[in-house]
């Protein structure tokens, strides 16, 4: 057990090195990658208006004029709460603007049954949690009517909520798909991964070793650049592969940040 104990700091030492070159624009690579999906979703609403039009108006009962409203808040405000959440300016609030989308879009195209799509977003929430967390320490007071509430404490219970909901798309990974001997033993390794950062052992490791599995997964997966312009397939592809790019933001934060005080790794350095 000793030798394994050296070895993994041995590792931790080595990635620290080779890493350090770019340690210090982690965060702020990790704020545009969890965000980068709601840009990419503002620009293809922008450029798809008349389809999302009528689509929302045949398929979902949308009256005319309150379909257009309901796009052009949308684009609006992921527009703006991401520029926010990436200059680190009024943060809590352009995240809680961003789950507001989330939420409303997930009702009004129908979405919020679909269960690859609920725990894609119940991940991408996690990221958004994730983007409080670092900046709460920035803030004098969050919540002025839970006083009893320290600082400390509101940062832990958001990296809690954060890492736990991030691990979700790969639940989904492991419960959608056909199965194969390689799928199998990546969804083990992963699910294992997974497991770690929920709990906050080797939180940031295990962390990385996600970011570095969903690169992966997505570059393979959803290649939409590999897919005809005509194929509608393309923009399914196109919204899972930005989406994921948000979750592996939130883990690179969860990097960053740490694991927070509710994990195997805070609770090792009390005692």
């Amino acid at each position: 057990m000793d030798s394994l104990k050296d070895y993994s700091s041995k590792l931790e030492d080595i990635i620290d090195r080779i890493g350090q070159p770019i340690k210090p624009h982690i965060p702020a690579i990790a704020r545009f990658l969890i965000v980068v999906t709601f840009l990419e979703d503002a620009i293809r609403i922008s450029t798809q208006f008349g389809d999302q039009l009528y689509y929302l108006q045949r398929h979902r009962g949308f009256p005319w004029g309150l379909s257009h409203l309901f796009l052009i808040v949308n684009v609006l405000t992921m527009l703006s709460c991401s520029t926010l959440v990436i200059a680190r300016k009024h943060t809590e609030y352009a995240a809680a603007a961003l789950l507001g989308v989330v939420v409303t879009q997930a009702l009004g195209y129908g979405l919020i049954f679909d269960a690859s799509f609920f725990l894609r977003n119940l991940s991408v929430i996690g990221g958004l949690l994730m983007v409080v967390s670092d900046s709460i320490d920035k803030r004098r007071q969050l919540f002025a009517g839970l006083p009893s509430v320290t600082e400390s404490n509101k940062r832990t219970y958001f990296q809690l909520a954060g890492r736990v909901l991030l691990i979700f798309l790969f639940v989904g990974f492991i419960l959608h798909g056909s199965w194969s001997l390689t799928r199998f033993i990546g969804a083990i390794i992963g699910f294992g991964a997974c497991v770690m950062v929920a709990v906050g052992f080797k939180a940031k490791w295990s962390a990385m070793f996600l970011v570095l599995f969903l690169s992966v997964f997505n570059i393979v997966v959803n290649n939409w650049w590999s897919v005809e312009n005509s194929s509608a397939h393309k923009d399914f592809l196109k919204y899972d592969f930005f989406q994921t790019l948000s979750i592996m933001g939130g883990l690179l934060l969860l990097v960053t940040i740490g694991p927070g005080g509710m994990s195997m790794d805070e609770k090792k350095k009390a005692f």
